[in-house]
């Protein structure tokens, strides 16, 4: 039996119900540029730390780009605090003002759907190109038009306007898939744009950048354009067939959707960057908001400072953010790194992951689950999780031999970086394991870089007590319980259970007699 401790520091029903689909979700991470970023975390590293799981429960959301634009946020880490201020300055905004904060938060539910996550491409892909023979498109739009007019005096001329409209029927069709291409994106980026502007017009925003009014403004002029892609969308969920027929006959003849949507395509195509600025807006509104609502629905949050120093971190009271019932542990890391041991299931893992989210909550939302948190600018790379890949016939051992390397690689750039290791080299022999694993942990730990590694093998400690703090977790075993209190100590740990667990998880008795038995004798031959 093992039992955890019950303390809860947070309430489970503030989190969201609704499916996470990361592949919206991500899109605006993987498309934009992350310019002046101190680093994009790495598939790894977003795989070591369960970043999904601690985006779901520190998303608050409420609008689809809001959810896309704090999963950039969770992903990439800044060079400087100065998005860290956008975002506490709107905090403080919404802290002061409860109605202006209701008001921006209905409008961003209108953006709350689906289709909103497509708003992103529109500055980010590229536009459907324009056909050479589109010249075409417009001179039958007009001769439509003449044909229509004159049809009134001349009757003659209606053979003419359907002669045209089975013509243009035909291009008409052929623009229904460009069509539905950007029947999602743009109407919601007309209701993006309507949002952002009406913020603006509250006397809290009335200092944002110039640029910015001038962007909701060059996308207002453009609303006429986009509406053809509003009654798209109408027609598809509101409006009877009959007037729907009436209204694509309309539109067929005259060529409305093909002309308005290369234009509108031309436009935006040329206003990327004010699409970018608006959304950038919204997104940033919407994850203040968010991160307002997880500090509030948190026992217990802070935010963190920063020293001007690597190798440094002042930690109290911090604990994992997805472990209902996490026990709080303190550290203080001056010049040294850590090395922790401790039997399976003790915590060593989770405390290292404890200690590499938080850091880059620190730096990416200003947020860290701990009582006190200080910690330096770094870079954050991980080799916890590592398995065989078989696609690429790479044995365990080799496949972490090639991660190791990208981060000897890594702490050699001249950057600082926080490096988190679980197990060193366990596809390999104790001695050879142990000798390679102190070299490496030597060579990661060198300048300002910081290094939190977890291991089995005690004899590391020997060997790195000058450059590492050794720390450990250990269990209790009391009759047939194990009893573990996942609470971090100084020192290496001194007693071993394994066999021990063996033995209360009804092992034979010839087993754990002979396990027992080699034991001692390898701790003679020591």
């Amino acid at each position: 039996m093992f039992k955890k401790a019950t303390s809860q520091y947070h309430d489970p029903s503030q989190l969201k119900t609704k499916p996470f689909n990361f592949r919206h979700i991500e899109q605006y991470f993987l498309l934009a540029e992350s310019k002046g970023a101190l680093q994009s975390i790495s598939e790894r590293a977003h795989q070591d730390l369960d970043l999904d799981d601690v985006f779901k429960f520190i998303d608050r959301t409420t609008s689809s780009i809001g959810q896309q634009y704090l999963y950039y946020l969770l992903r990439t880490i800044p060079a400087d605090q100065k998005r860290a201020d956008r975002l506490e300055g709107l905090i403080a905004v919404f802290e002061k003002n409860d109605e202006l904060k209701q008001t921006v938060l209905e409008g961003l539910s209108g953006l709350n759907n689906n289709d909103a996550y497509y708003v992103c491409s529109l500055f980010l892909q590229k536009y459907i190109a324009t056909p050479k023979w589109f010249w075409i498109v417009p001179l039958l739009s007009v001769a439509s038009v003449c044909s229509v007019v004159l049809s009134f005096i001349f009757p003659s001329f209606l053979f003419v306007v359907m002669l045209l409209l089975a013509v243009n029927f035909a291009f008409h069709y052929w623009n229904k898939n460009n069509l539905y291409k950007y029947a999602s994106s743009i109407p919601q980026l007309s209701r993006m744009n309507t949002l952002a502007k009406k913020i603006l017009t509250f006397d809290s925003f009335r200092n944002e950048k110039a640029s910015l009014s001038a962007s909701v403004g060059m996308l207002d002029r453009m609303s006429m354009s986009m509406s053809v892609f509003k009654l798209e969308a109408k027609l598809q969920s509101e409006i009877g067939m009959f007037v729907e027929y009436l209204v694509e006959l309309i539109k067929a003849l005259f060529l409305i959707e093909p002309i308005l949507l290369f234009s509108t395509l031309k436009t935006l195509d040329a206003r990327r960057a004010q699409v970018r600025e608006v959304f950038d807006f919204i997104g940033e509104i919407d994850s203040a908001l968010s991160i307002q609502a997880l500090r509030e629905s948190s026992v217990y949050s802070c935010i963190p400072s920063f020293s001007i120093n690597g190798k440094q971190l002042n930690v109290v009271g911090v604990y994992h953010p997805l472990v209902f019932g996490a026990v709080a542990n303190d550290i203080r890391c001056d010049h040294k790194s850590v090395l922790l041991t401790g039997s399976n299931m003790s915590g060593k893992s989770t405390f290292i992951r404890t200690i590499g989210i938080n850091v880059l909550l620190a730096q990416t939302i200003n947020t860290c689950f701990a009582e006190k948190f200080e910690t330096y600018r770094t870079k954050i790379h991980s080799a916890i999780r590592v398995a065989d890949d078989l696609l690429d016939d790479k044995s365990y051992y080799f496949e972490e031999v090639l991660i190791i390397k990208n981060l000897l690689d890594e702490s050699a750039s001249g950057a600082v970086h926080l490096f988190l290791l679980d197990e060193l080299f366990k596809g390999t022999n104790t001695v050879e394991r142990i000798a390679a694993g102190k070299s490496v942990l030597s060579y990661l730990n060198s300048g300002a870089n910081l290094v939190f590694v977890s291991t089995h093998d005690l004899e590391l400690g020997d060997f790195l007590n000058e450059t590492f703090d050794l720390y450990h977790f250990s269990e209790v075993v009391e009759a047939r319980e194990i009893l573990f209190d996942y609470k971090l100590k100084q020192g290496t740990l001194i007693t071993t259970n394994a066999i021990r667990i063996l033995e209360l998880n009804n092992y034979p008795p010839e087993v754990v007699a002979d396990a027992l038995l080699v034991a001692r004798q390898l701790r003679k031959k020591k």
